[in-house]
Parts: C-alpha cells; structure tokens; sequence
C-alpha cells in the first residue's frame, strides 16, 4: 500500500525523500508529494502518476529544507489527483498516511461544526484538519498530535510535519507498520527498512499502539497506554543489490531468475550440514502433538497453501484447513485444542492476515508464521516464525517468495510426516535429497525462457485464458492464472480439471487459450482426458509437462512446453516457473507495467 518516509537530517531533504520514496514504489501508488519545512515556513509539492512526475515538478519548482516527510499514494479515499495527493497539509500541519480512517465520516461532521471546510475527498484530510483544530485551541504540536490519534478509529501509519518545527517529526503506528532510523544528528521514519537503508542501518520498529517524538539528537516513543517504550535498535542488512534490477528490464525477471539460489539458500538454513535432517529454529514444533493444521493467507500466499494442504494431508497424514484470510475470522471458525494455526505472508504486515492472526490468540495451542520479512508484526507476534529467505522482493507479483514459501512449508510437511511416523529416517533423506537437487531442475526451467517467450506473444492476443491442473497442478493453475491476470490484464481463470464439465466447458471455442499444466504423473491420464474434450470443442491447448508426457499426449496441441522431469513430490516448486514466465512474457508482449501492475499494491495493510 502507501510508502510514508520522514527526515530530519543535516542536508536537503526533497532529494533524499524522493530517493527513499523510489525505493517504496514496489508497494505500488498512483500519485506522490513531498512536504518540506525551510525557515519555518511548510510547503509541500504533489503529482500524480509516477515519480518521475513528481522529480520534474521540483527541477522547475524546487523545494528547499532539511525537515520534511514523503508519500506514494495507493488511492482509497478518493480517486487519484493532485487535490487528494498526501501530504495532506491544513494550515500549520503536514500529515502522510497508510491506512483508513474508519470513523472520519463522524469527524468530519465533527470538523463542520467547527467552521472548518474539506477540499479533498480523503479520509487523511480529517486528522490534518482535527490537528490544526487542536493547535487552534492552544495545543502543542505534540498534544495536538496526541489529541488527534486517540480520535481515530481504523488502521493507520501516520507522520506529522509542522510548520515553524525544523526539528520535529511525530510518527504514530496502528495496524500498519513503520521503523525509525537512526543517523548520526539525524533521524528518520519509513513504512519499511527498505526506503531508509541507503541513509542508516539502524532501525527501531514501532509496535502496535505506539507513538513517537523525534528530533535531530533523540526519540521518544511512548505505547497505546501512554507509557514509556523502550523499543531496541536493531542492525539491519540490506543489499543494494536487493533493490536494484541487475541487468534486466524489469525487477520480476530478476526476481524470476533469482529462484535458484534464494531456494538454495533457503534449504541451507533449515537442512543440517549432511542435509539430511530438517532443523527447526529453537522452540520449533512437534507434531505428534497437534491433530489438525489450520493454514490461513492472501493471494499467491494462499496458494501456496493449498499447495501444502496436499503435502500435509498426503505425505503427513494431518488434516488441514486453508482459508483465505479475510474470510476467515468473520466467519468465526472453533479451533479445537491441539490445532495449529499458520499463517503464510510475504510481507508479515499483510492485514487480514494479521487480523486472522490476533482471532487465533488464546485459541489455537501454536501460532506458526511462514514470513518473508524476520521483524514484521505477523512474525513478531507468532510463536514460532519461519523466514523464507527469498530476500527484498520488489515486483508486485510474487515470485521467488511463492516458491521459497513452497520450499519451507513442504520441509515443515516432511518434519510432520518424520515425527508422526509416516515417513521413515530413509524416506526423509530421499524427500531432502531431491530436494537438494532443485536448484539445478529449476535453472533448467529457466533455460526454457526462449521459448515460453514465443508462446507467450501467441497468448497476448487472446482476451480470456482457462487454466487447467489435478492434484498438486491445481494450486499452480490458479497461480498461474492470477500471475497473467495481474500483470497482463487478460481474463484468466483456473479450475480443477475434473471441473471442466462442470460449467467451464461451456466457455470453449477456436479462441480460447487452455493452458494444461500436467507432468507425467498418477493423475496424467485424467488430466489427458479432459484437456482431449478441449480439443474435440476447438479449444487451444498449451501443455506443460515433461519429455514423457509430451511423447504421449501432444498431438494437436496448440503449443507444447517440456519441462525436466523431477520427483512428483516437487513438480509444484519447478512448475511455478513456466507459469511465471508465461505471465511475464505475455505483459511484456502488450506493454503493460510488469513490476507495479496498475491498482494493485505489493503489501496491502488495509481491509
């Protein structure tokens, strides 16, 4: 969602805030400000579009200043345009924004009564409105701060700019994170690390309730009840690299190619130096005493979810719920004893998934977080967090995470199935074996890019795409499919393939596009039958598979990927990657924007 950033530094700040802002367009946005405080006087610059809009706004209206706060914002209140671009200013306050204001209606009615007009159709304009309000009325710039935050019902990140303090910023956090950085003499605040890593290392994360008073030499941070927080500094690491594109066009191709060794690394973590046993961190889970696995996420995360449902159900023999997440606790579900709850987020700060999270304290015996970001709220309030270890993932559609996602619950699924007796000390060390091997198998599938490039400028003529899978393909079809809707903007849709006749086979003629994911395993012939009743209707078969399955099934196929053969257990993990680069082929082919898709945000921490 929104990228807020903060400086109080010893040098300009508008470059600065525009660099950091640069660094939180992952997030996604439709327009961008900065505001800035230069000899007391508080100013601000806004655009819409990208920020490369905003950047040529201050070459020919510059902005002067070494206080000053910065936004991208991801419209919710209020359609995208200059007027409802943050930072929202009203007389001597400046204020950014993630989040929704729930009750800004009723504060609104509120500030009418006061004889105080709105020029902008946002919710973030209230708690502008009500700080100079309470300013008016005598308060300090901290009070008046204070005052306004225990008016607000919702969730939120805000930081506060005022006009005559050139060494003063006020953050508050409920529900959508943010980190204080610390410089020398100079202070900063950040959605996330990622924006403040090319000024500091060293970063405070403000929990849930907290507000805080920087200046230049100091910070004071106090929680939901009002008291002192003494919250650690911590030292960070974050590459350039990570951040940077490397030589590709775009950061989902890197990302693409990234898989290997991020899954690489993600099996060096949790395997022992033979790799022949899984290590748990500390405090790790045993699962002979849990009865049931309650798995709950968003998005792709939710697919990987599925995905694991079968691991866990087939390979563990434990039983397994999945929910997506902002189904799951309005439905309110009993949680029996000795149930696990896990949580799958590449953010941590995704918020129905937190929601779904804080729903489950007090209920399920073990909170389990499979998470991308060590420090973020959903792995700081689990009881056990598992890191994926795919590094800062930029493009909005998620790819290595997905399949480093993949890669630690399937280990969790062996674990369960070693402890619970399914699997002997013999079959664990032929799972990690293979497993140990994937990294070769999907830089093989990479090497099918070529390729997978030319069928996808066939598929960029179509306007609607099925996709098709059984068992463990079903979850890749639906990932597929999400993959090419969100970054192409073509209608796909993914079913089971034993569903076809269900209702989709309606849908087929010459200009449809079936896209078969099927290796050649114990459901082949099944999905062979079905994709044989697209064809007989005219329908256009792309099959993915191996050499095997392709030897025996691609006649009159429309196009034929073949990818390695790898143990059936895995084909999900290997799979992920020609439904990526069909996907990234295909928006490349009709130009559309690949790493910030429109409307859509790589971290969505509002309902």
């Amino acid at each position: 969602m929104c990228g807020i950033v903060g400086v109080l530094g010893n040098h300009e700040a508008a470059p600065l805030l525009v660099e950091a802002l640069k660094r939180l367009e992952y997030r996604g946005y439709d327009s961008a400000g900065i505001a800035t405080v230069q000899n007391g006087r508080l100013d601000r610059r806004r655009a819409v579009g990208k920020l490369v809009n905003l950047s040529d706004l201050l070459v020919h209206d510059p902005l002067a200043g070494k206080a000053g706060i910065g936004h991208t914002r991801w419209a919710t209140h209020g359609a995208p345009s200059v007027t409802n671009a943050h930072p929202h200013q009203a007389g001597p306050v400046a204020v950014v924004h993630n989040g929704i204001i729930e009750n800004f209606r009723e504060l609104r009615a509120e500030l009418r009564g006061y004889g105080l007009e709105f020029v902008t159709q946002t919710d973030t304009e209230t708690v502008a409105l009500l700080t100079q309000h309470h300013m008016a009325q005598g308060a300090s710039p901290v009070e008046a701060a204070r005052q306004t935050i225990a008016k607000l019902h919702g969730a939120f990140a805000l930081v506060f700019l005022f006009e005559g303090e050139e060494d003063l910023l006020i953050a508050a956090r409920k529900g959508s994170p943010l980190a204080i950085g610390h410089g020398d003499g100079e202070m900063f605040v950040g959605s996330d690390a990622i924006a403040l890593a090319p000024m500091t290392d060293r970063i405070t994360y403000l929990e849930e309730g907290d507000i805080a008073v920087l200046t230049r030499t100091s910070l004071e941070i106090r929680d939901a009840h009002g008291e002192l927080a003494n919250r650690a500094v911590k030292t960070i690491q974050i590459e350039a690299a990570q951040v940077d594109k490397a030589g590709h066009k775009h950061f989902m191709a890197k990302e693409i190619a990234e898989q290997p060794r991020v899954i690489g690394e993600a099996l060096r973590f949790y395997l022992s130096g033979e790799g022949n046993t899984i290590n748990l961190p500390e405090n790790g889970l045993d699962f002979t005493q849990v009865d049931r696995l309650s798995m709950v996420a968003c998005g792709t995360a939710f697919y990987a979810c599925l995905t694991a449902k079968y691991w866990f159900e087939q390979i563990a023999g434990l039983p397994v719920d999945v929910d997506i997440a902002s189904e799951f606790r309005y439905r309110e579900p009993p949680i029996p004893a000795r149930t696990v709850a896990l949580f799958v987020s590449q953010s941590g700060e995704t918020a129905d998934t937190l929601a779904a999270l804080r729903y489950c304290e007090g209920k399920a015996a073990r909170i389990v977080s499979v998470v991308n970001v060590a420090e973020s709220s959903i792995a700081r309030e689990s009881d056990l967090a598992l890191p994926i270890m795919a590094g800062a993932e930029i493009g909005v559609a998620s790819t290595k995470a997905f399949t480093c996602q993949l890669t630690v619950l399937l280990l969790l699924a062996l674990q369960a199935a070693h402890q619970r007796g399914r699997i002997t000390d013999e079959d664990l060390s032929d799972h990690l074996s293979a497993l140990r091997a994937l990294p070769v198998a999907l830089n093989a599938a990479l090497d099918l890019s070529g390729s997978i490039r030319k069928a996808a400028r066939k598929l960029a003529e179509a306007s609607d795409v099925l996709f098709l899978g059984r068992g463990l393909m079903y979850p890749m079809a639906l990932e597929g499919a999400l993959k090419l809707k969100e970054i192409s903007y073509i209608h796909a849709e993914a079913y089971a393939s034993g569903e076809l006749k269900h209702g989709p086979i309606a849908l087929i003629d010459k200009t449809m596009p079936v896209v078969v994911m099927a290796p050649r395993d114990a459901l082949f012939d099944k999905t062979v039958s079905n994709m044989q009743e697209v064809m007989a209707r005219g329908g256009k078969v792309m099959l993915i598979t191996d050499a095997e399955g392709a030897a025996e099934a691609s006649d009159q196929t429309w196009e034929v990927i073949v990818m390695p053969r790898i143990d059936a257990v895995l084909t999900p993990i290997l799979y992920a990657i020609p439904a990526q680069l069909l996907a990234y082929h295909t928006a490349v082919a009709k130009g559309t924007d690949v790493d910030q898709p429109r409307n859509l945000a790589k971290s969505v921490t509002v309902e």
